[in-house]
């Protein structure tokens, strides 16, 4: 073989495989210490599997998985955090205090309930919008208007809630414009109400089914639609038999997000609720910023509250969502 041609291993080039690199990465890699650690790991087929999916399992294991588990532990012990002179025990009673009184359940049944009603408005009141902006808007303008519509969630959670306050409040917004126009002569209440929790709710969460279903839709071939208005279909029928069946997947992703984000909503019931409309989040804070012993109380409220959810979006995914050759 000619000078200078001689081969690194694998049939590449000796110069070539030095030239890929810069001087100071070259010195890196042809270094015994990366050779033997962190450069034999990537010869190795699963170590390279290992390496790239190591960090999210990492993440996953800590930042989520693991809270949970001690969630779980903690709520089957008699007494967290640990007492000096004082054996904490296995028990069930923490979840059997939620069974024990209404006062403890009924909050449960008051967050399914603003969740579902929450859920629902939200898909109809953002459907029609994502579908004129994944449709009617010009592809060149559809960043700019989503750009529009993210742009107040760009506010954090508080400060959204407290503009929902100034909307609602008897000298708010709304109550003014009433006035203006002769509709009133008194402000109405709508702050600390049932109305103000739902309403916050859906101005809180509408980001998350805006963008399922802008992601469902905008996929949806225009060529299915042109066809079925050539054989005759109108608007409604289009919509009912094309648009609603292609969108599922959209409006199931959405209405799963906004559900489980309106059950563990915290801040919003408490600054727009009023005593008689607590969540159940509410129930489980009260447990953690009381005596310390209460928390394998919290605890076992929260998992309660974890496996009611996961329950319930899992039976509307299997209901709704179904086999992909259903229609609606």
């Amino acid at each position: 073989m000619a000078v200078g041609t001689s081969t690194a291993d694998g049939g590449i080039p000796a110069y070539a495989a030095q030239m890929k690199y810069s001087t100071g990465i070259a010195r890196v890699i042809h270094s015994p210490a990366y050779r033997y650690t962190l450069g034999a790991v990537t010869d190795w087929r699963y170590g390279r599997i290992l390496l790239l999916a190591g960090v999210p399992v990492v993440w996953m294991l800590m930042m989520h998985i693991g809270p949970i588990y001690e969630m779980l532990r903690i709520s089957f012990l008699s007494s967290y955090p640990p007492q000096p002179g004082l054996e904490a025990n296995f028990t069930l009673d923490n979840y059997a205090l939620f069974f024990s009184e209404k006062l403890y359940w009924m909050p449960l049944l008051r967050s399914f309930v603003y969740a579902s009603i929450a859920t629902a408005v939200t898909l109809i009141v953002v459907y029609p919008v994502a579908y004129y902006v994944a449709k009617v808007v010009s592809p060149g303008g559809r960043s700019r208007a989503l750009l529009l519509l993210l742009a107040p969630f760009w506010a954090g959670e508080i400060i959204r809630i407290f503009s929902v306050i100034m909307l609602l409040a008897n000298r708010g917004a709304v109550n003014v414009l009433l006035r203006e126009i002769g509709l009133t002569d008194r402000p109405i209440q709508m702050l600390y109400t049932s109305f103000s929790i739902s309403f916050g709710l859906v101005y809180m969460v509408c980001l998350y089914m805006l963008l399922p279903l802008y992601s469902a839709i905008e996929k949806i071939p225009k060529s299915l639609l042109d066809a079925s208005a050539d054989l005759g279909a109108g608007p409604f029928t289009r919509f009912r038999r094309i648009v609603l069946p292609l969108s599922r997947d959209g409006i199931v992703s959405g209405c799963s997000l906004v559900f489980l984000t309106c059950m563990g909503v915290f801040a919003a019931p408490i600054l727009l609720g009023g005593p008689t409309t607590s969540m159940f989040s509410e129930t489980i804070s009260s447990f953690f910023h009381g005596a310390s012993s209460r928390w394998p109380a919290g605890a076992a409220f929260a998992m309660i509250m974890l496996a009611a959810s996961l329950v319930t979006v899992g039976l509307f995914m299997r209901v709704v969502g179904g086999s992909k050759q259903r229609t609606f």
